[in-house]
C-alpha cells in the first residue's frame, strides 16, 4: 500500500469516527433532554402535592383556603399571612413550570394543562385580589401571562358550574 491509499484510508476512518461520536452525542442529549423533562415535571407536582396534603390534612387549613378563595375580606391579617404563603407556594410552582415549558423541558401538552389551572385559580376573586396586593412580584414573563389570563379569562364556564355543584352536594 502507498502512503496516498493510508492516508485516504486514515481519513476515512476518522471521518466515520467522528460521525459515529457525533450521532452518540446526539443521542445522549436527547436521552438527558427526556430525563431533564421529567425530573423537573416530577419536582414541580412534588411541590404542588405538598401543598395539597398540608391543606387536606389540615381541616383549619383547608377551611381558611376555601374562604380566602371566595373572599379575601373574610380572613383576619394572620389568615392574610397564611393565605399568601399557600399561594406564593402555588404561583411559585406555577412560574417554575411556565419557565420550564419556555426553555423546552416541559412539554407543551404539560403546560397547557397547567396554564388553565392557573386560569382557574386566578379567576378566584380571592385569589384575583392576592395576586393584585402580593408584595414580593413573580418575574416579568409569568406576571404578564397572569394579567393576561385576568384581562381575558379562559374559564370554561360549564365545568366552573360542574364545580359550584359539586360543591353544594
Amino acid at each position: 500500500m502507498n502512503p496516498d491509499m493510508l492516508q485516504a484510508i486514515g481519513t476515512y476512518v476518522a471521518v466515520l469516527a467522528v460521525v459515529v461520536a457525533i450521532v452518540s452525542l446526539g443521542s445522549r442529549v436527547r436521552q438527558h433532554t427526556h430525563s431533564l423533562r421529567s425530573q423537573n415535571y416530577a419536582r414541580a407536582l412534588d411541590r404542588l402535592a405538598a401543598v395539597q396534603s398540608r391543606l387536606s390534612a389540615n381541616p383549619a387549613a383547608s377551611s381558611l383556603f376555601s374562604r380566602a378563595v371566595r373572599d379575601t375580606n373574610l380572613l383576619t391579617p394572620e389568615e392574610r399571612i397564611q393565605f399568601t404563603w399557600i399561594l406564593y407556594e402555588m404561583f411559585g410552582t406555577f412560574e417554575f413550570m411556565f419557565d420550564e415549558a419556555g426553555r423546552g423541558t416541559l412539554p407543551p401538552h404539560v403546560w397547557n394543562r397547567w396554564a388553565t389551572t392557573v386560569a382557574w385559580w386566578i379567576s378566584m376573586p380571592g385569589v384575583r385580589a392576592w395576586w393584585r396586593a402580593r408584595p414580593t412580584p413573580f418575574n416579568a414573563r409569568f406576571s404578564a401571562f397572569v394579567e393576561a389570563c385576568i384581562e381575558t379569562p379562559s374559564v370554561d364556564n360549564a365545568a366552573a358550574e360542574r364545580w359550584q355543584q359539586f360543591l353544594k352536594g
